[in-house]
């Protein structure tokens, strides 16, 4: 059977991380490896993360930078990347393996639900899925999965501070188009929550607006980053 190799980009995530670990440990019993790749955590994270991960490593900060340095050390046939907020479906393994394998496609990702009190994030979810089966197009939320030969051939995460996710996403797409899985990944909404949905929603759509527009990433990364102050 193919292996996966789950890659966690981490930064200060000390007090999620034991869980999101917890959740993976089925699929590390199934013969599945799990790397966690912080990028300079002072909480603590990659002490936390080693009784439940095969492999924590360092990278430079950032989603981009500390992804390519898992997938570099990964064992797997098939990548999958997940933020440490996010929970796979309990039978991710199968659905991806055998999704793939059905359809001839290179890549993927799941639908995704947002877990949180508004009673607007089962809403943003319904449009994010929606416009990711539209434009083809995946983002990290959503768990992307990748064949390790699509994933070089597409060359891998570009450096960018923001929009990796998508810039990757049209890479593949040259290769194939996206194999996209009804099954749901449960991010938090806790960004949406902290800052305020409708603001939140609003900024992300400006940023992937300007990123379209050819924006450099860098400046877009700062004011992201800027906000969420």
């Amino acid at each position: 059977m193919p292996r996966i190799s789950i890659v966690m980009p981490t930064l200060d995530e000390a007090n999620g991380i034991a869980a999101a670990l917890a959740a993976l440990g089925p699929l590390r019993d199934r013969g599945h490896e799990v790397i966690v790749v912080d990028g300079g955590s002072s909480d603590g994270t990659p002490a936390l993360a080693r009784g439940g991960a095969d492999r924590v490593v360092s990278a430079p900060r950032g989603r981009a930078s500390q992804m390519n340095a898992g997938a570099a050390i990964a064992r797997g046939d098939i990548l999958v990347f997940l933020h440490a907020d996010t929970r796979l479906p309990q039978d991710a393994d199968a659905l991806i393996l055998r999704g793939l394998a059905a359809s001839g496609r290179a890549w993927g990702r799941f639908d995704v639900r947002i877990d949180g009190a508004s009673a607007f994030l089962p809403v943003i979810a319904f449009f994010m899925n929606l416009r990711s089966r539209a434009s083809g197009i995946a983002t990290g939320d959503q768990a992307m999965f990748v064949g390790r030969e699509a994933f070089a051939i597409a060359g891998r995460f570009p450096p960018l501070e923001l929009m990796e996710d998508i810039a990757l996403s049209r890479a593949l797409k040259r290769i194939s188009p996206p194999l996209c899985l009804a099954a749901k990944a449960v991010t938090s909404g806790r960004r949406w929550e902290r800052n305020g949905v409708l603001p939140t929603v609003l900024l992300m759509w400006w940023l992937r607006l300007r990123f379209f527009l050819g924006a450099a990433p860098a400046d877009l990364g700062r004011f992201y980053d800027g906000e969420r102050r």
